[in-house]
């Protein structure tokens, strides 16, 4: 086994590239540990950290389930407003007046349900994928 001494190279954990790559010693510690190194890739200069110590990070991977139980329950809030609904659908117009539980029929949304008023010219729509505020009798 070699000496380890300033110049030498050693395999250390660079944080800047997140990698144990070949660092060149730098300084060395009284005691005789290593003390600062330099990337040979980077050239960035940091303290020497023992890749058999560092812990790998963990990359979480994204599923989407949040947003997919959130269409799923306005999906189901959808389904349970269209079987409750009391009238026929409507084509909807910002100058037409609806009131709760009215079926309308938005052209870009598609069909929705008034689930409440919020002023004199605002109402809340749920539509199969998503909850719109819509305004109306103006």
């Amino acid at each position: 086994m070699t000496e380890l001494s300033v110049g030498k190279e050693v395999l250390s954990y660079c944080g800047k590239c997140k990698l144990t790559l070949a660092h060149t010693i730098v300084t060395m510690k009284a005691t005789g540990a290593l003390g600062k190194c330099e990337c040979r890739t980077c050239k960035a200069t940091h303290v020497y950290k023992d890749p058999s110590k560092v812990k790998a990070s963990r990359v979480k991977a994204k599923t989407g389930t949040k947003k997919q139980s959130t269409q799923e329950s306005i999906s189901n809030l959808w389904l349970e407003a269209v079987n409750n609904a009391s009238t026929k659908s409507q084509k909807y117009a910002p100058k037409e007046k609806f009131c709760v539980k009215d079926i309308i029929d938005h052209a870009k949304f598609g069909p929705g349900v008034v689930e409440r008023l919020i002023d004199n010219d605002k109402i809340e729509v749920i539509f199969r994928h998503e909850i719109k505020t819509l305004i109306h009798n103006r």
